[in-house]
């Protein structure tokens, strides 16, 4: 508690506001620390949102409080409920992302409805038999607070139950609250801007595979853009971080999901989560998630090969017990993969290279599309197309999409 006290008091020291843009036009509004917004940054610490408890407590005191929260949404090594709860705020609900309340659920699993044993709430799960939560839900909460760690990638399904939880608020004038995070992938742009025909839960908006833009940054840009229900805004407050720039190189503290183990897995994934849509696996039932890459079929073609097998994050691992060949990523330096700023393609053309001549590379459903938000990028791989062919494809795209950004930008620019 006099940890919790210590932090408020510090906390006090910062209390600023300030309007991104006129907030009866845009519902939006961003708190903000006026002693670090501006060119001379210490990045020796950088805070996320969730620190600044003076800055959103005045707008949670003394109402009913649902949380959008996970594993990730602590202060140090306090829970963000936790936290609350001891400052006597009334939190009413939780509603669990993909993963769980806790994380420990695999990618994909559906969750049910549940009460936390640790604090009597109820939990309810927005990654199931639904995505957003309804008026039963809804009934009797006066404010929503978002908290939860973002890699910075489309396909990362964090971003879309913040957007379901925008759209279902807005129907119901209730304010939301997103505490911002640093994105660890918010150094860059990369990768095909999605398509409309391929909108899904892994891909909403009309945004890159990296859009290098914190969650809180993609909040105020959903809002901006009219691209909720009906295009109306919902009544957005984001709690900015202290200390974060885009070329920040912000190591998370907690995984943010359980086959996102640290900064290495976190920093390949946007290049190798396609192969979720490939016969290869990503190292998925391993102790090395999305950081090494194999398939039963290649033990011609490499000597390094690992055997999924069931564990925490992957119940039903693909080529669980099997034998797959292929290379091992591990060793790669964090600082000189981030160094490249985009998205390696050499790696998906190089196993579909291997691959096509012994089995299918890409899975009949053509998942890959979804992931990519477009068929192009399937399509220029079967023609034989490289990883620089491709990559111009996308620039035009990318252009555009940067000079919408940059309106929405809360932090220095890379």
């Amino acid at each position: 508690m006099q940890k919790l006290l210590t932090l408020l008091i510090v906390s006090l020291i910062f209390v600023g506001l300030e309007s991104c843009k006129d907030s009866k036009a845009s519902k939006s509004i961003v708190i903000s620390n006026p002693d670090t917004d501006n060119n001379d940054f210490d990045n020796t610490k950088v805070f996320p949102g969730a620190y600044n408890i003076a800055k959103y407590l005045p707008l949670i005191k003394n109402k009913n409080v649902a949380l959008v929260v996970n594993q990730s949404s602590t202060i140090d090594d306090v829970h963000l409920t936790d936290t609350l709860l001891n400052l006597d705020v009334k939190v009413v609900k939780i509603f669990a992302p993909e993963h769980g309340f806790r994380g420990k659920a695999d990618a994909g699993e559906h969750l049910d409805n549940s009460i936390d044993s640790k604090t009597g709430l109820p939990i309810v799960s927005l990654y199931g038999k639904k995505r957003a939560p309804d008026d039963e839900d809804l009934k009797g909460v006066d404010v929503i607070v978002f908290d939860i760690q973002d890699v910075g990638v489309r396909f990362y399904t964090y971003i879309s139950t913040m957007a379901y939880i925008m759209d279902a608020a807005k129907d119901k004038d209730i304010p939301v609250i997103v505490l911002d995070r640093p994105n660890p992938n918010g150094h860059f742009i990369d990768g095909p801007v999605l398509e409309k025909k391929f909108k899904s839960f892994v891909g909403m908006f009309p945004i890159p595979v990296v859009y290098g833009m914190t969650i809180g940054e993609l909040a105020t840009m959903i809002n901006g853009e009219g691209w909720l229900k009906d295009s109306q805004k919902c009544d957005l407050t984001v709690v900015k971080c202290t200390n974060y720039t885009h070329l920040s190189h912000y190591k998370l503290p907690i995984a943010p999901s359980p086959n996102l183990p640290d900064f290495l897995s976190v920093s390949l994934y946007p290049s190798l989560c396609f192969f979720e849509g490939t016969t290869v696996s990503v190292g998925r039932g391993t102790d090395k998630p999305f950081k090494q890459l194999g398939h039963p079929l290649l033990k011609d073609d490499f000597d390094y090969f690992f055997v999924p097998k069931p564990n925490f994050g992957a119940k039903h691992p693909k080529y669980n017990g099997q034998k797959c060949y292929g290379i091992d990523l591990s060793n790669i330096k964090v600082k000189n993969f981030r160094a490249k700023g985009k998205i390696d393609l050499s790696w998906l053309i190089d196993f579909y290279d291997k691959v096509k001549g012994k089995g299918n590379f890409f899975l009949d459903n053509n998942w890959i599309d979804r992931l990519a938000g477009t068929d192009k990028l399937r399509k220029m791989i079967l023609q034989g197309k490289t990883d620089e062919e491709i990559h111009e494809k996308w620039g035009n795209d990318l252009k555009r999409f940067n000079e919408k950004r940059k309106k929405y930008l809360l932090y220095p620019d890379f």
